[in-house]
């Protein structure tokens, strides 16, 4: 699998995968955020990135295309995006989702209390607004 970092001009690709997938899209191109590709033989398989720029970061927008799920690539794509917080320092990963907590807690995320969130994770525009209050927060020590 091949991750690539989107530049700002690969961004409406990704709005439009996120948004049919029902993930937020308004604060994509905000400062600290930044999002990847992810690529096989077959094509792109999905998208994630990661919001922060500390020890504690938010997992955004992990989305495999609606033609390729089934086959593992939201866990190969998860691995990669865990792998390369790792090189970054980062330490824990937290995440808000609707519609993947089962995904997420087979990975060894956990149910992690909104106020106890770190301020880089509370600070986000997903932790604060984007993100109904109903969505699951899990976290994941990673380091």
């Amino acid at each position: 699998m091949i991750m690539t970092a989107l530049d700002t001009t690969a961004l409406p690709d990704l709005a439009a995968d996120l948004a049919d997938a029902g993930l937020p899209t308004s604060d994509l191109a905000e400062p600290d955020r930044r999002f990847f590709r992810f690529e096989d033989d077959a094509g792109v398989a999905g998208y994630a990135g990661m919001e922060g720029n500390g020890p504690d970061r938010l997992l955004r927008s992990l989305v495999v295309k609606p033609d390729r799920r089934g086959g593992g690539l939201g866990t190969a794509i998860l691995g990669a995006i865990e792998q390369a917080a790792t090189k970054e320092g980062v330490a824990s990963l937290y995440l808000l989702t609707t519609t993947a907590e089962l995904f997420f807690r087979r990975h060894g995320y956990v149910s992690a209390n909104r106020a106890d969130a770190p301020d880089a994770i509370t600070g986000s525009a997903e932790f604060r607004s984007l993100c109904p209050a109903s969505a699951a927060f899990l976290s994941k020590r990673i380091a």
